[in-house]
């Protein structure tokens, strides 16, 4: 019997532990911990560091010289999500999201549903927030839900291209658990009802 690489585990034979039906898991991320992930066309993810300074952190959230994306900036707001609450799937048709968490920990789902996207029917998940904080841009026509991991409020920022329209808003909805979207939400024990909120 050959001694393991120093690249492979040993075998995980069932004297060792092995259970009938168990799977390894599957990698996720890279030796520099880079998720391992297919984007969604005309999706972007910047993540940044938190500078330490004498007095807490900085965080740079959005710099035109990124170049993530060619669209202006409209406006910029920020939405809390109370403990563990889930958004509804919401897309836009000419809106662009660029979703920063500025305080606590989300998975931010998105699903491509534009039928001529050479992604159409990919899911995204990114779990991001002040321990890794990230930009990501979700262009028009990609599908888009938060879910707040911690039992305590988290924000986000959303740094769009075009100004809310009050009279017209560039918003559609489906509910979390939607059987248009191929993605089921598993929210923690004592999460709240699904939230209309907007991002």
């Amino acid at each position: 019997m050959n001694p393991p690489s120093s690249n492979r585990a040993p075998e995980f034979t069932p004297e060792a532990g092995y259970v009938t039906g168990a799977r390894r898991d599957q990698q996720s991320v890279t030796r520099d911990w880079q998720p391992l992930q297919p984007l969604i066309a005309g999706v972007a993810v910047k993540e940044v560091c938190n500078v330490a300074k004498n007095n807490g952190l900085l965080t740079e959230i959005w710099r035109q010289d990124w170049e993530l994306d060619s669209a202006s900036l409209g406006q910029v707001f920020q939405n809390l999500l109370e403990g563990l609450a889930v958004t509804s799937w919401h897309v836009h048709q000419f809106t662009t999201d660029r979703i920063f968490i500025n305080q606590g920990l989300m998975k931010l789902v998105l699903f491509d549903g534009r039928r001529g996207s050479a992604t159409y029917g990919l899911i995204n998940e990114f779990r991001i927030g002040l321990v890794r904080p990230a930009l990501v841009v979700v262009p028009p026509g990609v599908w888009h839900l938060v879910q707040n991991l911690n039992a305590t409020p988290s924000m986000l920022l959303n740094l769009v291209d075009r100004a809310y329209d009050y009279e017209h808003p560039d918003h559609w909805r489906l509910p979390a658990d939607t059987a248009e979207i191929p993605y089921r939400v598993s929210p923690p024990p004592g999460a709240l009802p699904t939230s209309s909120a907007q991002v």
